[in-house]
């Protein structure tokens, strides 16, 4: 076993022996940091491989997984009722179907395909619990044979708040994305801020509506226009289309193809133009995220060294003092968070009281007198008429009201969202003006517009349209009210479903503003939390190995601060992979 002294032995390599990625393993090797060295091999691995990520992301149930099984012509990753994926999931090509699990701290692991359940749902591995750290499933699929490997992602806005920090944590990996969406409901504000994010350093994105055979025709037009025009708005750029599909159709080959070739297409067309440039920027991408890590790392233990021990001691404590202060500081920001939810939610029930008070007489005034003019000879006729006329009455009094009540939405979040980033602000400059360096590096500056990681718009959802079930019954009972000429009850029913679409449109502004509000403050507090603990974590190694070489005297330490300054010299001075010299152009 080596000594601590030996463990410091950190000696520069000749980076064009190899590539700069495998040299950043080896140096995180050294530093101990066996997640940068992992992260960096399997990385070296993948980018030498041609290997390219595209990740489906999406909300939860949209049938994600789904839709890959149908990719693969293989029901090879697990779906069920309750959350599925608490873990990223990649599929990459293998000569038979097969599967690997490796746990946190530990090497590859061969497993059944049939057992992957045990490892990505969330009934037998509940917020992973088992401390899953990646899952890979080898898949003959032609599809995956260039390079192209499909990643599984934990579903966002279930109940389980730790599958959405993995699919965030993610991101950074992430070359091109299937964003998959639905028609009932349209993409959520959690999806559009995550595609957003996806979209600052990607920008291959094919955008896929699922589960077409559950909505009609209409439906689905009225979400398409509205994904696309949100979409557009969020990336800034155009959403080129939109593919409709049915996952589960083409699993069970039956239904319409609708556009499932243009899918299968459109990937094919990204791995053969794009699959070798994805590969390479991965492999550029991470090399600078992880080169940083290791840099304060260094950074970390140089200082761990220069300061008297009962120093670093000291800070160790105020560390963990401050962190304490912290996870105070966001349980009061999100008791004030869920007072201005309440405030909101309050609000917008009176408003839509008041709304429904002034406007129900008048809705059924006017559908009462345009009823007057629908022809009744035919029953399943006049009943399909009159439930389109409470549609069209519906929606010239509900979207107007929406528009207005849009207006004054936004208005109010930009003021809660102003007060919650000052108290952020205030939070952030507190902690980097501690005694603790590295929190200088902590995020700051939020703004109202991003600061919170959730675009301060809305997504309101086009008037629902209700399908009538057509059931062989009602069919024949309209048929029979036809006959005798005895409308009174369709007449009714139609009335009933004018209030319920009414009712129903009325609440869409309070549900947005209170689930706006609710995402920003877990966005923020993840973003705060997460870089605590990544301090605390260097903070406390970088002091456990300072009291060992400190222990063999001051030529030790002085050897191995030089050792730290040589590695910060030689990380500096590596290359990107695929970046050449300008002797070498």
């Amino acid at each position: 076993m080596s000594t601590p002294r030996d463990d410091r032995q950190i000696l520069v390599q000749d980076v064009s022996a190899e590539s700069s990625l495998q040299c950043l393993a080896d140096f995180a090797l050294k530093l101990g940091s066996e997640r940068v060295q992992v992260e960096a091999i399997e990385l070296a691995q993948r980018t030498g491989e041609g290997r390219f990520y595209v990740t489906c992301i999406g909300q939860f149930k949209r049938g994600k997984s789904t839709l890959l099984d149908a990719l693969l012509g293989d029901r090879i990753l697990p779906t069920g009722v309750l959350p599925i994926t608490a873990v990223p999931t990649v599929v990459r090509y293998g000569p038979s179907r097969s599967a690997t699990v490796r746990f946190r701290g530990g090497a590859w692991v061969d497993i059944s395909p049939e057992a992957l359940s045990q490892y990505v749902s969330e009934e037998l591995n509940p917020e992973n619990k088992k401390g899953v750290a990646g899952v890979e499933v080898f898949s003959p699929s032609p599809f995956l044979a260039q390079g192209m490997c499909f990643v599984d992602t934990p579903g966002l806005g279930s109940v389980f708040t730790g599958n959405t920090a993995a699919t965030l944590a993610f991101v950074p990996h992430i070359d091109a994305a299937i964003v998959v969406v639905g028609a009932d409901p349209p993409i959520s504000g959690e999806e559009l801020a995550l595609v957003g994010e996806v979209g600052n350093h990607v920008h291959d994105l094919i955008i896929v509506m699922n589960k077409a055979d559950r909505t009609s025709d209409e439906d689905r037009r009225i979400a398409k226009s509205f994904t696309s025009e949100i979409l557009g708005k969020r990336l800034q750029r155009p959403v080129s289309r939109i593919y409709e599909v049915s996952a589960e159709e083409r699993l069970e080959n039956r239904g319409p193809q609708r556009d499932w070739e243009l899918l299968i297409d459109a990937l094919k067309k990204l791995e053969r133009e794009s699959g070798g440039s994805l590969a390479r920027t991965a492999g550029e991408r991470g090399f600078r995220r992880l080169s940083e890590e290791l840099l304060t790392i260094v950074s970390e233990e140089r200082e761990a060294l220069r300061r008297p021990i009962d120093e670093s001691e000291r800070r160790i404590r105020h560390l963990r003092q401050t962190m304490s202060e912290a996870e105070r500081s966001l349980q009061d920001v999100g008791y004030l968070f869920m007072a201005e939810e309440h405030h909101l939610s309050d609000m917008f029930l009176e408003q839509r009281r008041q709304f429904l008070a002034r406007t129900l007489p008048k809705v059924n005034a006017e559908f009462q007198d345009e009823l007057k003019t629908l022809k009744r000879r035919y029953g399943p006729k006049f009943r399909k008429d009159a439930m389109r006329l409470a549609q069209i009455i519906s929606e010239r009094h509900v979207l107007p009201w929406l528009q207005t009540e849009e207006a004054a939405a936004e208005k109010e979040y930009r003021r809660i969202a102003s007060r919650f980033v000052g108290i952020g602000n205030d939070f952030l400059k507190k902690l980097s003006s501690s005694d603790v360096p590295e929190l200088a590096r902590m995020p700051n500056a939020l703004d109202s517009g991003r600061g919170f990681r959730v675009p301060s718009r809305f997504t309101f959802e086009q008037l629902l349209r209700v399908s009538l079930p057509a059931s062989p019954l009602r069919y024949l009972a309209d048929v029979i009210l036809g006959a005798v000429q005895a409308f009174a009850l369709i007449e009714r029913e139609a009335r009933e479903f004018l209030d319920h679409l009414v009712d129903m449109n009325c609440t869409r502004v309070q549900s947005d503003v209170v689930n706006r509000v609710h995402e920003s403050r877990s966005r923020l507090e993840l973003e705060i939390r997460k870089l605590l603990h990544e301090v605390s974590r260097i903070a406390e190694r970088a002091l456990e190995r300072a009291r060992a070489i400190r222990f063999e005297g001051a030529s030790a330490v002085e050897a191995a601060v030089t050792q730290l300054d040589t590695v910060e010299l030689a990380i500096k001075g590596l290359r990107p992979p695929g970046e050449t010299s300008a002797s070498e152009d």
